[in-house]
């Protein structure tokens, strides 16, 4: 079984970050395993819980496999989870931080790393969620689409105004930084916001390469079945304040996690507001751990005097002990 993580008094103001889905990539985990044996260890474990070869998804692919919602949930769960083992195994224990936080699939992560639920559990929930919204969106297929260049006020309301005229599905899913801000809905409300936006002044409106509508009203029957799943599964209190992507504010009871979970498949992902909580609470330092780097490019963004790094391979590891070894 996976070893708890244990944090230590630590003074330098820190934000632990965990990606979602799209951080996925053929290869991903491959030299944690190879190089710590802790990391390892948390792959091989997310096999035996799964009951397959996720794994071997990781490292070999094949890419359309991995990026299946219902594989690529698990893989970046078990590929963030490896990386704070090994982080744990060069450090012996880690820099308690001020709060934790996880975009989308990633709140997952960031609820593991914080000692809310067991590493098992949580590659049972993800699978889950990954299978319920992939059931969800051929059901009731939608579409997903990158805004660039405009306030997420001003998207919010052309969204509005686009419901209110057509009757369809259509709001904001993701505000991940200033000027980049993710719509999601069904083709009448989407195809009519997506038009408005353009004619409001957006730099750029591109549609996503989903069927999914993630983080809309579409995804309300994966939410209902989900909570019985969330509901099921011993949640306790976090080490450090787990920063809400529904609410951008600190969670810091097992009720509080649960109903997040629920909201945030049907909520939108305050990443902006999440964010811009630690840094008035005087917090610096952002860490990403897990596959890719896309949360520290959010960061540079949102706060760009914030010192950023990312932890997806041996190389991250080892700057970072540098960095937070006592």
């Amino acid at each position: 079984m996976a070893e708890t993580f244990v944090y230590r008094d630590n003074q330098t103001p820190l934000v632990l970050l965990f990606p979602g889905q799209g951080s996925q990539e053929v290869g991903m985990a491959r030299e944690l395993a190879e190089r710590y044996p802790a990391a390892k260890a948390i792959l091989e474990e997310a096999d035996e819980v799964l009951g397959f070869a996720l794994s071997a998804l990781c490292f070999d692919g094949p890419e359309e496999s991995l990026t299946d919602t219902i594989n690529a949930q698990p893989a970046i769960l078990a590929g963030s989870v490896a990386a704070l083992a090994a982080l744990q195994s060069e450090l012996g224990s880690l820099p308690t931080p001020t709060f934790f936080a996880g975009h989308s699939m990633g709140e997952y992560s960031a609820l593991v790393a914080a000692g809310c639920i067991a590493f098992a559990d949580g590659l049972r929930l993800v699978r889950e969620r990954g299978r319920l919204m992939k059931e969800a969106g051929l059901k009731s297929p939608g579409l997903m689409a990158a805004i660039l260049g405009l306030d997420e006020a001003v998207v919010a309301q052309v969204c509005a105004d686009a419901q209110a005229a057509t009757g369809g599905i259509v709001q904001v899913a993701n505000d991940n930084c200033p000027g980049q801000i993710v719509i999601s809905g069904d083709r009448t409300g989407m195809e009519r916001a997506m038009a408005d936006l353009s004619a409001a002044g957006a730099r750029k409106v591109v549609a996503l390469a989903v069927s999914i509508a993630a983080h809309s009203p579409l995804m309300a029957p994966a939410a209902a079945e989900l909570k019985a799943a969330i509901d099921a599964t011993p949640v306790h209190p976090p080490v450090a304040p787990v920063i809400g992507n529904t609410t951008a504010a600190p969670l810091t009871s097992a009720d509080a996690i649960r109903t997040e979970l629920v909201a945030q498949l049907t909520g939108s992902v305050r990443w902006t507001a999440s964010m811009q909580h630690a840094v008035d609470a005087g917090v610096e330092t952002f860490v990403e751990v897990g596959p890719g780097d896309v949360l520290a490019g959010l960061m540079k963004r949102i706060a760009r005097k914030s010192d950023r790094m990312s932890v997806a391979d041996p190389g991250g590891v080892e700057a970072f002990a540098a960095r937070f070894r006592v």
